[in-house]
């Protein structure tokens, strides 16, 4: 299992750094039933300028425009194969069905798509997923033509089925008018994008589609809309439980605190969370871990939008909501629970509960013809439409699988909220402890019977929290989560390395029992809100106390640390030594940094000067693989210089001699060359480092290059 985990995060991660996809959340879910089937969360969420989208029918004549990589047997069965419920046997079989990634094609598209001129041709889109241009194209327009001999492929022998059903990954397909084909193809051609129409839109609702002459495919639409053949089950969903108010407690406080801090459900994910960047593109309003120490994890994902030019305070918030152990006991309460915590979430963070939307990813137990099998994703799917009708929130998309078992192991019923809105930077607070001598309060709705929030009382605490954190009252805030009001207070305390006198009003089973929909919230005054759960506790030696039980901040967090550390190291053995020597040579308290030196950063004003000065012209070069223009060229802009970006194009030989033949002109109308950040692949077999070190050699570039830096106002960086 350990290899499983570890191998799957090097890839996906991987994949999101050569893209520059700055990834806030990452989060794995421990649960027996995930001993095979591992459960990763994490998600991202773009934007796109209003005017940039137009919402068309496609009309007869249009033209499918295939773009991006091209087609091979890789990934036959990728995504459609993975719906399948796997045995041991499986790999015998399967080892072919792996989409294989190609990032820096990927970082071609998405430069396309910002592009204002390209995308208003664009009528409608899919992407390339399960079932390939049957279905990515084949989804687009009620009619089609669609010619197999034009899709480009890795390499001969394809043969109709193969082209037909390949899920080769980094393909889209638009749909344009014929009077923009030419001037689209020309736009991707500028991004070194391989692109050429495949299909064309037709009348009659047929998809039709043609190999070498011959019609393979002929289906009529309303066959393809019909599902094919109906089939009925008869469910028997088990009766939804009332939630349990309180949990079965063993040992002390400060036994039980450290149990928890050390248990797969609550322990710390850095180690895996570090393997992605959080910073890319330059947006980052959230880093994943806060407070001076960087150890307080954020409940919610928080990005600037990104612009290609000038800047914003508009951001994207979005968070994730649900509990294995709790959806396992009742699938109804723990869907309609996972859409709460996932919308509290977006609350706590200061986001107010407007223009609230959600998705869900949705993941069971392969049901047969069993009817109790089936009632668990039918009682999930009620509960989650209940919170929604509830809260007056919608779902806008997601993604279902039936496939969640192995042999003799299920997963348990899964239903994963994600919930996303909008905000202003400047209205986002962070979850660590701010302050010693700061009173904490606990926020809750009232509660039905069943144990579920009352929707009024939610909805009235949630402008409750948003009015007292645009007021400056609360500082931090945390939305309740497994493991209950210790669990959530220890980690608001590990990233400033402040701990909590618990009030003693409280007693121990409450503070271990969760309960969905409420908040910690840290407030500047004492105030008739909420209810007393302690004082923020500071010093040489902060910790986390209730009626003369307690732990230490840094005892507790080594125990959070430590669980996953020989799977997800964020130890430098080494590095760390020096820190604390250094740290004890200043007469430094040391406890706290065992994971890293402190960091402190105040903003500084990065405006131009006020003095007017000759404004030198930037070069940045886009190589395939490279994927920090967009910032390097708003950093330089704030600077006071003209950033101009120049792609690299490399799909011919040709392209090559022409990119460096009008870069080396450039070069000399420019005082700066600047190559932003970036890589693929490790810099194996096709890396970027690679490939611009042989461009630079190119005589025209590398004489152009020297020149620049031979004149006294020329610099490369």
């Amino acid at each position: 299992q350990r290899k499983l985990v570890t191998t799957a995060a090097a890839g996906y991660s991987s994949y999101g750094n050569q893209i520059g996809l700055a990834t806030g959340i990452v989060d794995e879910i421990y649960h027996p039933g995930y001993a095979a089937k591992r459960m990763e969360i994490g998600a991202v969420i773009a934007a796109a300028p209003a005017e940039n989208v137009r919402r068309e029918r496609p009309s007869p004549g249009d033209a499918v425009i295939l773009l991006g990589g091209s087609t091979g047997r890789d990934g036959i069965g990728g995504a459609t194969g993975s719906s399948k419920a796997h045995n041991a046997h499986s790999v015998e079989t399967c080892g072919a069905e792996v989409q294989k990634g190609n990032a820096p094609e990927e970082r071609k598209l998405q430069r396309l798509f910002r592009n204002p001129a390209a995308t208003r041709m664009i009528k409608r889109c899919n992407d390339f997923g399960a079932g390939g241009v049957s279905v990515a194209i084949g989804e687009l327009a009620d009619g089609l033509e669609i010619d197999l001999n034009k899709v480009p492929k890795k390499y001969d022998g394809l043969d109709g089925t193969e082209l037909a059903i390949s899920e080769s990954q980094e393909r889209m397909a638009v749909v344009v008018a014929p009077e923009d084909v030419n001037a689209f193809l020309a736009l991707a051609d500028q991004e070194n994008l391989q692109a050429c129409p495949v299909a064309q839109v037709q009348a009659e609702p047929r998809l039709r589609m043609r190999w070498n002459g011959a019609t393979i495919v002929d289906i009529s639409r309303d066959f393809l809309n019909s599902n094919g053949a109906p089939k009925h089950t008869i469910i028997t969903p088990a009766a939804s439980r009332p939630i349990q108010e309180r949990q079965s407690i063993q040992g002390d406080f400060a036994a039980q605190l450290l149990s928890a801090a050390g248990s797969l459900q609550a322990c710390s994910r850095q180690g895996l969370s570090e393997r992605f960047d959080s910073t890319i593109g330059a947006g980052t309003v959230l880093m994943p871990f806060g407070g001076v120490h960087q150890l307080t994890p954020i409940q919610a994902m928080v990005q600037k939008v990104s612009l290609e030019q000038g800047h914003t305070d508009d951001c994207t918030v979005m968070s994730w909501g649900y509990d294995p152990e709790l959806t396992s006991a009742s699938p109804y309460h723990g869907a309609y629970l996972a859409v709460v915590d996932s919308v509290s979430k977006l609350i706590a963070s200061g986001a107010a509960f407007e223009d609230v939307y959600l998705t869900f990813q949705e993941y069971f137990e392969k049901p047969g013809t069993d009817g109790k099998r089936w009632g668990k994703p039918l009682a999930a799917l009620l509960g989650a439409f209940s919170a929604q009708m509830d809260l007056g929130v919608a779902a806008i998309g997601g993604k279902d699988s039936m496939s969640g078992s192995f042999e003799n192991l299920d997963v348990p019923p899964t239903l994963v909220s994600f919930a996303v809105t909008t905000a202003k930077t400047g209205e986002i607070i962070s979850s660590e402890l701010k302050q010693p001598g700061h009173p904490v309060v606990v926020l809750e709705p009232e509660r039905d019977a069943q144990g579920l929030p009352v929707p009024a009382s939610l909805l009235t605490l949630f402008d409750q929290i948003t009015s007292l954190i645009r007021q400056g009252k609360i500082v931090s805030c945390r939305a309740m989560e497994a493991g209950g009001p210790a669990v959530s207070v220890m980690k608001m305390g590990f990233g400033n390395g402040l701990g909590l006198s618990f009030a003693e009003t409280w007693n121990q089973d409450e503070l271990f029992t969760c309960r969905y929909g409420s908040f910690i919230a840290e407030l500047t005054e004492d105030l008739p809100v909420g209810r007393l759960l302690g004082r923020v506790q500071g010093g040489r030696s902060p910790r986390f106390a209730w009626q003369g039980s307690s732990v230490g901040v840094a005892e507790a967090y080594a125990r959070y640390r430590d669980k996953l550390e020989k799977v997800y190291p964020t130890l430098n053995p080494e590095w760390d030594a020096e820190a604390r020597r250094e740290a004890a040579d200043c007469g430094a308290d040391t406890r706290m940094q065992d994971r890293t030196e402190l960091f402190r950063y105040e903003a500084k004003n990065t405006s131009a000067p006020a003095i007017r000065v000759a404004r030198p012209k930037v070069l940045i070069p886009a190589f395939p693989g490279t994927n920090c223009e967009y910032d390097s060229a708003r950093a330089v802009e704030d600077a006071g210089a003209a950033a101009e970006i120049f792609v690299v194009r490399n799909r011919t030989a040709e392209d090559i001699i022409r990119s460096a033949e009008a870069f080396a002109r450039k070069i000399s109308e420019s005082q700066i060359i600047f190559i932003p950040g970036g890589f693929s692949g490790g810099d194996e077999p096709d890396g970027s480092a690679k490939f611009i070190t042989a461009f630079f050699r190119n005589p025209a570039v590398k004489e152009a290059a020297m020149a620049l830096l031979d004149r006294r106002d020329g610099l490369m960086c």
